[in-house]
């Protein structure tokens, strides 16, 4: 591979830099004879979907051939890493392919019977949970994903599905194997059994409450809202309004807050990342959406984009722009922590040091 050039204004150093590309990773040291591809403009790390599901769909599962379409719909919105927050069938086809974004997988989503999306998880009861977080702790890479709550028919809301004591052993056992365990969670039941039990990452999170904020930044653990998937609650709660009313009313509430109790788990020092929720009722390729949504509801935009990129990209064990590491990177004309809309006129995205535009 011939070696590459650019010049710009790197973040977050927002020094003015020349960087080159060989094999793929990123040096200071001047190559001769390398082919410029940018010069001038700001260039970032590519941005973290946080929460996606690829090889999920909105009819169902994707095959081979489809989870590729997905991972270019990300790679093509300036999304270069992915975190798959569980799918049902094997994705390891994508992190097999040097011109797709790279993939950090949670295994399969470990929920109990007639308590989540049907078949979508590994359903097993409470005294199970251990086992099938062992086993789900080596199907992913470094992640294992919960499904903490969902509605209970008989209650007619939402309710914890996991007991505290069985929520701490899996989690502590998932520690002891080295992995980190994150956790669908809509409720305002479910919070305090989650963070007790030392969980690693709340996803979706519309139930975390003011008096919580303090013992989520002490113990660092992050917050993923997906707030572009949030916008979906109104329209389930409308399905859902004759048979189960108080869920639906509950679901209505949670989308109404959802802004103001991001803002305050930013504003608390809690870690919140970008993340979709792609693959179920929303279609891949919705990073720039996101980052939208999250300075829509109040967090500056600096923040968010460094949180979508470096920041996110350290919090996954991915180094940013520094000698040696990964050239996936994005060069816009404009600074993207000013303007929105530069999001989608990127200048150059580049990929394992490939050019994709």
């Amino acid at each position: 591979m011939n070696a590459l050039r650019l010049r710009g204004i790197l973040l977050p150093e927002e020094e003015q830099r020349d960087v080159w590309i060989v094999d793929g990773r990123l040096s200071f040291q001047p190559v001769s004879g390398a082919d410029t591809i940018a010069d001038g403009g700001w260039v970032l790390p590519g941005f973290v979907d946080a929460h996606c599901h690829i090889g999920v769909t909105t009819e169902g599962w994707a095959d081979p051939d489809l989870q590729v379409e997905q991972a270019v719909l990300n790679r093509d919105a300036g999304a270069l890493l992915l975190r798959d927050a569980g799918a049902p069938v094997d994705n390891t086809g994508v992190q097999r392919r040097a011109d797709l974004p790279r993939l950090v997988r949670a295994g399969r989503h470990i929920a109990r019977p007639r308590r989540y999306i049907r078949h979508l998880g590994v359903e097993v009861e409470p005294q199970d949970l251990v086992a099938e977080v062992e086993r789900q702790a080596v199907r992913g890479d470094g992640w294992v994903k919960l499904a903490a709550d969902w509605i209970d028919r008989e209650v007619g809301d939402l309710t914890p599905v996991w007991p505290d004591d069985v929520l701490a052993a899996a989690i502590g056992r998932a520690h002891e194997l080295g992995v980190r365990v994150a956790a669908h969670t809509f409720s305002e039941q479910t919070l305090p059994g989650l963070i007790n039990a030392g969980i690693d990452s709340i996803e979706h999170g519309t139930g975390i409450t003011a008096d919580l904020l303090d013992e989520i930044a002490r113990r660092g653990i992050a917050v993923v809202p997906t707030l572009i998937n949030i916008d979906t609650f109104p329209g389930i709660a409308d399905a859902a309004s004759e048979k189960f009313p108080a869920y639906a009313a509950h679901m209505r509430a949670l989308h109404r807050s959802s802004r103001q109790r991001t803002l305050d788990a930013f504003e608390a020092g809690v870690p919140v990342y970008a993340g979709t929720d792609a693959g179920g009722s929303l279609p891949h390729g919705l990073i720039r959406e996101e980052i939208t949504a999250l300075v829509q509801a109040g967090i500056p935009q600096p923040e968010v984009i460094a949180q979508a990129s470096w920041r996110g990209r350290e919090w996954l064990g991915f180094t940013g722009l520094a000698e040696g590491a990964l050239a996936d990177l994005v060069v816009y004309d404009d600074d993207p922590r000013v303007e929105l809309a530069t999001l989608y006129q990127p200048r150059r995205i580049v990929l394992d040091g490939r050019v994709i535009c």
